[in-house]
């Protein structure tokens, strides 16, 4: 028996294309925009700019994506880990028949959420060090220029300005930004980079303080300050900052980069410029104990000066009592001078020159003793001699010799002596002349007008007086010396 043909069926007939178009269209209408709340998972950043994600909790787990053109708008960047509601829209993926959410808009999942990605961060920068008290630099004590990071539009930059100007007037340059929102973070780290990059002598000065500053707010609103970008800004700083974020209960990551936390903006401003009265009243205690000091210091040397002028002796006295024992002395220096040379000429009187002839008599008498001796003594040889042998035996001559030249040199070193004796060269008609006091003069310039002087001859000697007038005698050229044989 043959099977019956089935019946035409009144299904519709769709090409997959058409399904897949009627999927995305009823996916679309029926969600619209929505917000999705889960855990970011299989976060992947694509070298086109896309960023792909999964969002997931305890049951299910939504695909999603962020295209490029929408990455640079969110205000949270995506991380695994982190629990965020996303917003956008459902659509499908017809090329592979899924859905996916297209997110266009990030933000943190309550409190929670925003402290866990916080504390990641900070045990992050401070493994890198970024937090280390050693890097923290001191204030400036009085700041020529301050660089204020801030709102232009809120109350933060006035309270700052009317402190500055009640503390002590400095100049005051303001670099506006956003405090919070999407894009806060990327400025405020480019006005803390800007500030850094002035020139020191460019038409901006460059501030000697930074103070970063912003009022108070939800955790939500002050995260902008404890984005990454920000607090390496802040640790990077060659210009030493403070950090003055929401009220004094509140801490964000920039709190720990910065060289100083203020707990207010107000406060901010006290630390960066001292109080001008503070500064005068301080100089004024210390003139006063400047003061005092030196006062002490005058009375305890004008003490110490009257201690010193008691045991000071008389000077006038002293100076009148010596200058009489100095007229004393000069009244008896002639006479002192005069018994001086006395004693002197005394003292050299007993001492008299012998003359070459007493001395060569003496030598010639000595010679002559000896040679009686040696005549008595061959005398008595020859008279103690046995024998005409003996007598043969023993001659004279040798002695006799030795003694004609012993005689012959000192014939002749008497000869040498009385040539060189000066009286001999008085004979030849020179004289010796010499001062008052028997000195030899040699030279006509130690000779004064009117000198006494004793000439000695050959014979004798006689008194004269210079009568100053001096005549050179041209100078004779020296002979060269006689060769003499010594004997």
């Amino acid at each position: 028996m043959d099977t019956p043909p089935p019946a035409t069926s009144n299904v519709p007939e769709y090409a997959v294309s058409e399904i897949a178009g009627a999927i995305r269209r009823t996916l679309e209408g029926a969600f619209g925009r929505v917000r999705v709340r889960g855990e970011i998972t299989e976060c992947k950043r694509y070298p086109s700019g896309h960023i792909y994600l999964s969002l997931k909790d305890e049951n299910a787990k939504l695909e999603s994506v962020v295209w490029r053109t929408s990455v640079s708008r969110l205000s949270v960047q995506p991380e695994n880990g982190v629990e965020v509601i996303a917003t956008g829209k459902l659509t499908t993926y017809a090329d592979r028949s899924k859905y996916q959410l297209v997110i266009d808009r990030l933000e943190f999942a309550g409190e929670g959420a925003l402290l866990a990605r916080i504390e990641m961060l900070r045990k992050k920068l401070l493994a890198e060090g970024l937090f280390e008290e050693g890097r923290k630099r001191p204030l400036p004590r009085l700041p020529l220029v301050l660089g204020v990071v801030t709102s232009e539009a809120g109350a933060v930059i006035q309270d700052i300005r009317t402190t500055i100007l009640r503390r002590f007037p400095r100049r005051l340059i303001l670099w506006p930004v956003p405090v919070q929102g999407q894009g806060a973070a990327e400025k405020i780290a480019a006005a803390i980079e800007g500030f850094g990059r002035l020139p020191l002598d460019g038409p901006i000065p460059r501030p000697d303080v930074l103070i970063v500053a912003r009022g108070g707010g939800s955790l939500e609103d002050l995260m902008a300050f404890n984005e990454e970008v920000v607090v390496r800004a802040a640790a990077l700083s060659p210009i030493p900052l403070i950090s003055a974020v929401g009220h004094e209960t509140d801490t964000t990551l920039i709190d720990f980069a910065s060289d100083r936390r203020a707990p207010t903006p107000t406060a901010a401003a006290e630390l960066a410029v001292p109080a001008r009265a503070d500064l005068l009243a301080d100089l004024a205690q210390r003139e006063a104990r400047l003061r005092g000091a030196v006062v002490r210091q005058l009375r305890a040397a004008e003490t110490l000066l009257l201690r010193l002028e008691r045991r000071l002796p008389d000077v006038p006295a002293r100076v009148l009592d010596l200058r009489r024992r100095l007229d004393e002395a000069g009244a008896s220096l002639p006479g002192a001078l005069t018994g001086f040379i006395a004693n002197r000429r005394a003292a050299l009187a007993p001492l008299v020159v012998p003359h070459p002839r007493a001395g060569i008599e003496a030598r010639r008498h000595a010679i002559a003793l000896l040679e009686g001796r040696q005549a008595a003594a061959f005398a008595r040889i020859v008279q103690r001699s046995r024998g005409a042998r003996a007598l043969q035996a023993f001659s004279s001559a040798p002695v006799e010799a030795l003694l004609r030249q012993k005689r012959e040199r000192l014939e002749g070193l008497s000869a040498r002596l009385e040539a060189g004796s000066y009286q001999s060269v008085l004979a030849r008609g020179f004289a010796l002349v010499k001062d008052a006091e028997g000195q030899p003069l040699t030279r006509a310039a130690d000779v004064a007008a009117g000198a006494k002087l004793s000439i000695a001859f050959a014979d004798g000697a006689v008194g004269a007086t210079a009568d100053g007038a001096t005549t050179r005698a041209p100078r004779a050229k020296p002979k060269p010396p006689a060769q003499e044989s010594l004997l």
